[in-house]
């Protein structure tokens, strides 16, 4: 009999790799959706989660507004961490496994290097306060579960949605005509969701657990994802590099905050792709 698997989040960039790829691996897949499953409500999720009685829970399910954060840090936190604590709850009730996702925004980027998974975090904004605070209930209510920090993901179901994604966002400025800025002293992991989804099934086949980093490889510039992105789909607009003190957004954001997947590829996960690569993909299919 396979094993049960449930996703909060089902419908996002993350949540439906993260369901393709399980279910291509045997697993029995259930998915829930933000409109079909509120996750602040302990007694909800109680509910579901009781009656489906999973061997694991994946929750990709977040608020990710950063800049609203700042007005609104109380949404933030109850999706981003009271949720969680509600999740991990009921799966120490149910012995049930839980994969929770984090973000590169728990460091502060003034390490000036890519982030280990040892390394102190300093979390600048409402947002990033409230996913630190997410990790801190997974690991205050359970023994073995598995979180995964990651940085700016983008994949296919990005697409179809009004906020898009990186992406979505460079090529759609790309055809206005428009001259383009893009900050060019603030540095991430973008991550393809695709190759994180694959990668946290390889976790969870080795019953993984921990904190691990899961960025999208190689540090980049957000100017340089950029250029990446044109040169793949083959358009020239006029772009030019902007900074931080020229784009300035409500909430602080971490100027490096790039990871370093060391906990994986010591345990031999396989690398992300490069990043060249993955844009490739992504655009492959759209």
């Amino acid at each position: 009999m396979s094993q049960k698997v449930v996703i909060f989040g089902s419908s996002g960039q993350l949540g439906v790799e993260l369901g393709a790829e399980f279910t291509r691996r045997g697993y029995a897949v259930r998915g829930f959706t933000r409109s079909a499953l509120n996750i602040t409500d302990a007694a909800e999720v109680d509910r579901v989660l009781t009656a489906e009685d999973p061997a694991w829970v994946l929750n990709a399910a977040a608020y990710n507004h950063v800049d609203v954060a700042e007005k609104e840090p109380l949404a933030a936190l109850q999706v981003n961490a009271l949720a969680v604590r509600n999740i991990a709850v009921t799966c120490r009730q149910l012995d049930a496994r839980l994969v929770h996702f984090s973000t590169d925004y728990v460091f502060d980027g003034a390490a000036g290097r890519p982030y280990r998974e040892g390394d102190t975090p300093h979390p600048l904004s409402a947002y990033a306060v409230s996913k630190l605070a997410g990790e801190l209930y997974a690991q205050a209510y359970l023994d073995h579960a598995l979180i995964l920090r990651t940085s700016g993901v983008y994949g296919p179901a990005g697409r179809g949605t009004a906020r898009g994604n990186f992406i979505e966002v460079m090529l759609r400025l790309g055809q206005s005509g428009q001259p383009i800025r893009v900050v060019e002293d603030h540095f991430a992991s973008p991550t393809y969701a695709p190759a994180l989804a694959a990668r946290t099934a390889d976790l969870v086949a080795r019953n993984a657990h921990g904190l691990y980093h899961a960025g999208g490889g190689a540090p980049v510039s957000w100017f340089e994802f950029a250029r990446m992105i044109f040169r793949a789909a083959g358009l020239a607009p006029e772009l030019r590099p902007s900074s931080e003190r020229e784009y300035r957004t409500p909430a602080r954001r971490p100027i490096y905050s790039a990871l370093e997947n060391a906990r994986m590829a010591a345990e031999g996960i396989a690398p992300m792709p490069p990043i060249e690569e993955a844009i490739v993909a992504y655009l492959a299919g759209r």
